[in-house]
């Protein structure tokens, strides 16, 4: 059984000041605070989401 490829995302900075879009995108990844962080799988939609917050995140692969 293959281990399926997994994503650390951790919010490292505060989407306040910026596009209200990117706030959403945080809040659909899973991140509710500052330095919260949440495994997702590694696949096209999360790395999509992520290349439009990637100011704001830390991604780690698992």
């Amino acid at each position: 059984m293959a281990q399926e490829k997994q994503l650390k995302v951790t919010l490292v900075r505060s989407p306040i000041g910026y596009d209200k879009r990117q706030a959403k995108i945080t809040e659909a990844l899973g991140l509710k605070k500052l330095n919260h962080s949440v495994i997702l799988p590694d696949n096209a939609s999360v790395r999509g989401s992520i290349a439009h917050v990637c100011h704001l995140v830390k991604v780690e692969e698992i």
